[in-house]
């Protein structure tokens, strides 16, 4: 399938303020997925300009509330999988493993650091809430974009496409934190518009070619725990990565349980 011109057609679509059109697809959209407007800061889908002011729309801050913990999922989603980085290779589903040097850029110094280190892997679905926040508090060191194909990242994709995350486009971001380095990763997929940060805006508005990388250690970009980093302009994944005697999952956390944004995640090893 033409994926990379499904996506610019839908970005188009998504972005297009259209008046009741607008409304009339958002209104299916809501109905169709399930979406529970009672959360969102503004409820009512009139008033929504375009379709990506919906899907990125903000929620009550009591609705998600911020667990006492020292890491927290930074997104509605299914934690797909998590577990232990085995040398190069992390799980991508039954069968299948990719290399955590390709999934950031290639760079195997950066990739080298978390070796036997800790993964999660969050699915944002059509229906969830779709900004992403900090797990821990943490200063942004770089800031990668890798150009790559647009796969779908849903399950059955996911299972059947080998080295999805490390072939997609997607945008990594590299910080340091008081327990050490940690790696959030947002992944591109088919009819996904576009992946921005609150430091940079948009990162892919017009899908280039080449990998292109932005330092900041000279910069004091420090995020809280729970602050918002980013957003996906329809939905997406969002894989972290952790060093090596950092971080243990708790044992209640199982592969393919929804989470919301603000829940326990983890525990740090003392």
């Amino acid at each position: 399938m033409p994926k990379q011109a499904m996506t610019v057609l839908a970005g188009h679509i998504a972005n297009a303020s259209a008046g009741r059109l607008t409304t009339l697809i958002i209104r299916w959209f809501v109905q169709h997925y399930g979406v529970n407007m009672d959360e969102a800061v503004n409820p009512d889908i009139r008033s929504y300009r375009t379709f990506n002011d919906f899907f990125t729309r903000a929620l009550l801050s009591e609705k998600r509330p911020i667990a006492q913990a020292d890491y927290i999922c930074p997104a509605d989603g299914v934690l797909s999988q998590l577990g232990v980085i085995s040398g190069d290779q992390i799980f991508q589903a039954k069968g299948r493993s990719y290399s955590a040097t390709a999934l950031v850029g290639g760079d195997g110094a950066l990739a080298e650091k978390f070796y036997g280190g800790h993964f999660a892997t969050v699915y944002l679905s059509p229906r969830d809430y779709h900004r992403v926040h900090m797990p821990c508090s943490g200063r942004l060191t770089r800031m990668i974009h890798v150009p790559g194909t647009l796969f779908s990242v849903n399950p059955i994709t996911v299972r059947g496409v080998p080295s999805l995350f490390a072939r997609n486009e997607r945008v990594i971001c590299i910080f340091e934190s008081q327990h050490g380095p940690f790696v959030m990763i947002l992944v591109g997929a088919t009819i996904v518009g576009s992946i921005s940060t609150v430091w940079h805006g948009v990162v892919n508005p017009q899908h280039p070619g080449e990998v292109r990388e932005w330092l900041y250690g000279s910069q004091e970009l420090v995020f809280e725990k729970g602050q918002e980093m980013g957003r996906f302009q329809l939905g997406s994944t969002v894989i972290m990565l952790f060093p090596e005697n950092r971080l243990a999952f708790n044992s209640l956390w199982a592969p393919a349980r929804a989470v919301r944004l603000g829940e326990r995640m983890a525990k740090v090893i003392e």
